[in-house]
């Protein structure tokens, strides 16, 4: 940290300020008075401000894409509190890296603008329907593309979907604008933007282009056509573990004389795989450390499989024993051994080398990762959304075990603990707060399966026909008896001195 700088008074952070702030802490060298803007990102929390808007950040401080600064931008009424605070301070974002060796912070400026969040999206379908704007990019979580889990596309009976076709002037959805700032470029002899996921999905591009064509569809086939034909849906890997902001990270940035709303911590590691698909010019992000290749499936395989499946593998255990951050969970005997067992049994013989890696030592990396204690990432905060993390993340794997005859025991206690967890007690009887979309139903089915381990199973939206294989479900039904009977200790002894 600073020689100094917690003794400082910490600035409000400004455009006015910024000037002002401590010599140690990095600040933007280029004008951004002179930035015009290229993107739109939906989806303005940490892991955007920490990762792809640091890597344009980096390019604009080489004097380059200083035509492809940011507008932020939100569907959800939540969304507004965050532009509220980034406007209050000219849209910049204090980044604090945390790393065992020291922590250091740098003032991030390619983010100009924010839009208003409204209900009909007027205002972001108007932005995105500008030729300037060429990209149009977002993070909305993994469980935030209505995919329907029976057929894998798009839900057209959910509704919030059912009102985008109903509605298609006035949208709810970050698709829905999307798909009607399309139909105005189309109108009006525009090319399209490129659309861009940079959420933890594997295809991502292709998801996202399933969603976009299928809406579009869904009100003009012609617009479907012309998409189909011109734009583009480039597939991504990203990688950075960027904790959630609470009192403890503000006051951090305070230490470094930085006044800021919304700081954002993450760790000194980056990873930015993309797919070279951009119908309409893209940043030379390369120039900052990201990789465009075609093989950008075995990137996102890999950090799949490894890291998100790994943070569930982790997770549940942890949240079930009442450690609050995932190095805690790795600070745990049994549960960081469990962790190592089932990576190198279970995930890592079905992921493929990539240039520079090998699965094995990929899975050394994310060890050292997720043990820096340094990274206060919560052990709730991973443990979220398991109903979409565990279909996207685990089961995809566990599959691919079944399909080549390899052990499944070590992921059946993944999801047993997954079960144990949903029931909504902690192994000391504390309680656990509502932590998934689909909590009010998830409760009643791990309830039931306390007694019969088939009543969680028989949830088909996750497990589908998994239920029904004898390998996976008897594994599962064991591990949860267990859990229940002797507790997590237990059970991941069991694993770990027998696998049986």
């Amino acid at each position: 940290m600073a020689d100094g700088s917690e003794k400082r008074p910490a600035l409000p952070l400004s455009e006015a300020t910024v000037a002002a702030l401590p010599e140690s802490v990095l600040r933007p060298t280029y004008d951004r008075r002179a930035l015009r803007p290229g993107i739109v990102h939906i989806g303005v929390g940490n892991f955007h401000r920490g990762h792809q808007a640091w890597y344009l950040h980096r390019l604009m401080q080489e004097g380059l894409a200083q035509d492809w600064a940011i507008i932020g931008a939100g569907v959800r009424p939540g969304d507004a509190v965050m532009r509220d605070k980034l406007l209050a301070q000219d849209c910049l974002t204090t980044l604090i890296e945390l790393d065992p060796s020291g922590t250091s912070a740098e003032v991030v400026g390619s983010m100009i603008d924010f839009l208003p969040v409204e209900h009909d999206n007027a205002a972001l379908i108007g932005a995105m329907a500008l030729p300037d704007i060429r990209i149009v990019a977002l993070t909305v979580t993994e469980g935030g593309y209505y995919i329907d889990a029976a057929s894998g596309g798009l839900d057209l009976t959910h509704p919030d979907i059912a009102h985008d076709i109903a509605h298609p002037g006035a949208p709810i959805t970050a698709f829905g604008a999307m798909v009607g700032a399309l139909s105005q470029r189309m109108a009006a002899g525009h090319a399209p933007f490129t659309s861009q996921s940079c959420d933890n999905l594997q295809g991502n591009g292709d998801i996202l282009r399933d969603v976009i064509v299928s809406l579009a569809r869904a009100t003009d086939p012609d617009l479907a056509d012309w998409l189909t034909a011109h734009a583009t849906f480039p597939n991504s890997m990203v990688d950075c573990i960027v904790p959630a902001t609470g009192p403890s990270e503000i006051a951090l940035a305070a230490q470094f004389g930085i006044a800021d709303a919304a700081p954002v911590t993450h760790e000194n590691f980056r990873q930015w795989v993309i797919e070279d698909a951009f119908c309409a010019g893209r940043p030379d992000w390369d120039k900052a450390g990201a990789i465009f290749t075609d093989r950008v499936h075995d990137y996102e395989a890999m950090k799949i499989r490894i890291l998100n499946a790994g943070h569930q593998v982790l997770a549940n255990a942890g949240e079930l024993l009442g450690l609050p951050t995932i190095a805690d969970c790795m600070s745990h005997r049994l549960i960081r051994a469990f962790f190592r067992k089932v990576q190198m049994e279970e995930i890592a013989p079905y992921v493929s080398d990539v240039p520079g890696f090998t699965p094995s030592a990929y899975v050394d990396l994310i060890e050292a990762r997720f043990s820096n204690p340094e990274i206060r990432d919560t052990t709730r905060r991973v443990a979220f959304d398991g109903s979409s993390r565990h279909t996207g993340f685990v089961l995809p794997i566990l599959r691919d075990a079944l399909a080549a005859g390899g052990t499944v025991e070590g992921l059946s206690l993944v999801e047993a603990l997954w079960a144990r967890m949903c029931e909504g007690t902690r192994q000391d009887g504390s309680g656990i707060a509502a932590n998934d979309p689909h909590w009010d139903t998830l409760v009643p089915a791990a309830e039931a399966a306390r007694i019969d381990p088939g009543a969680w199973l028989a949830q088909s939206q996750y497990y589908q026909d998994l239920a029904d294989v004898p390998t996976f479900s008897t594994s599962f039904e064991k591990w949860l008896r267990v859990i229940w009977a002797d507790g997590v200790d237990a059970a991941l002894t069991r694993y770990l001195d027998k696998g049986a």
